[in-house]
């Protein structure tokens, strides 16, 4: 329609907040975490997201349907890769390698969660894709490489960061078909998941959990909510509207939050390779965010329940009373043909190329 946004333009919006709201922390986290062990780094974390959510919860109403009993596998799997190996791989890595150097490293998690996408989801990654994501694969090369002619310990800070980027894609691929769920319910299941675990494995491991200073805990705590509770809540939103692999894309931009803040704060590392791998994985950025998709396809005939709205080209059902606005119900969709802007959201897993037929197939996962 003239003059309307591009579908896409929301999600990359929501995807834009929560990498602000992931990356000003990893900075913090550096400080904080100071003295802290990893696991209890991790543990302090989760618990803060899965307060924040608790919290929101009795405040925000249910976007999305019901966590229920058959998607707790999955859950138990995001929260084991993005809830517990993850944050302690970044909280050990952290302190060995600079709030910079691990900032722009975690970059490389874009790359990874772009390349799973494609491979488990069949999103469509074009030539523009494909270009930004080798730009930013050879930024986070040149990041990795400025890291190993420091001292080993620093690399092998940054090996661990490098680790926990691969994880966090992981979990950003396992996430996908949880995020046309009610997004509280699934950042206070994963929350509660990595801080129950990461805290017994806190103790098990002998942290000096009770010598942490009453101020780190309280810090993490904070960068829980907003980083990792706030951050993935608006990820998940993002997932939902344009797919795992743009999400992961314009997520990227987060990293660079942290490294601006962790250069104010004093954290001088990183040389002329590290602001060239900046550069290339700001291009990548680019070059994601304003690609653009449209094409005739089909959808078949369906029956699901999610969140939705009656404006947005795909849900003309009626209702007694009249509703405005988002609200979550089972539904049903009849088959139908059209042309306009999309993502790979819930309505339009089509397949592309020669000899595809691109016609949307539900995906599994949604209550």
């Amino acid at each position: 329609m003239p003059g309307r946004p591009s579908p896409i333009f929301g999600g990359v919006l929501l995807a834009g907040a929560a990498a602000v709201a992931f990356g000003l922390t990893t900075p913090v986290i550096a400080l904080a975490g100071a003295g802290v062990g990893p696991f209890t780094t991790a543990a302090l974390l989760y618990a803060g997201a899965a307060s924040i959510s608790l919290v929101t919860r009795a405040f925000v109403r249910r976007s999305g349907a019901a966590l229920r009993g058959r998607h707790v596998p999955r859950l138990v799997a995001v929260a084991l890769f993005g809830a517990v190996v993850a944050p302690s791989l970044l909280a050990w890595g952290i302190q060995r390698t600079g709030a910079t150097t691990a900032s722009l490293v975690l970059n490389l998690e874009a790359v990874a969660s772009v390349l799973l996408a494609r491979l488990v989801y069949r999103e469509l990654l074009g030539r523009r894709v494909l270009v930004a994501v080798g730009v930013m694969l050879a930024g986070g090369v040149l990041v990795t490489v400025e890291a190993a002619s420091a001292p080993e310990l620093e690399l092998a800070g940054a090996l661990a960061v490098v680790a926990a980027t691969v994880c966090w894609a992981a979990d950003n691929t396992l996430t996908r078909p949880l995020a046309d769920l009610d997004p509280a319910e699934v950042v206070a299941g994963k929350g509660a998941l990595g801080a129950v675990t990461t805290a017994a494995l806190a103790w098990a491991a002998g942290e000096p959990v009770r010598d942490a200073a009453a101020a780190s805990a309280v810090g993490l705590l904070v960068c829980g909510a907003t980083g990792y509770g706030l951050s993935l809540r608006l990820y998940l939103l993002a997932q939902r509207r344009i797919g795992a692999a743009r999400t992961a894309s314009v997520f990227a931009t987060g990293p660079f939050v942290g490294a601006a803040v962790a250069w104010a704060l004093g954290d001088r590392a990183g040389g002329l390779l590290t602001l060239a791998g900046g550069l290339a994985f700001a291009l990548g950025v680019v070059l994601h965010a304003t690609e653009r998709h449209r094409h005739p396809h089909t959808h078949e005939a369906l029956e699901h329940a999610h969140a939705h709205r009656h404006d947005d080209g795909h849900h003309d059902h009626a209702h007694a009373p009249p509703f405005a606005g988002e609200h979550t119900h089972r539904h049903r969709h009849g088959a139908l043909e059209h042309d306009h802007e999309h993502a790979p959201d819930l309505h339009h897993g089509h397949g592309h190329g020669r000899g595809s037929s691109r016609v949307h197939r539900s995906r599994s996962g949604v209550g």
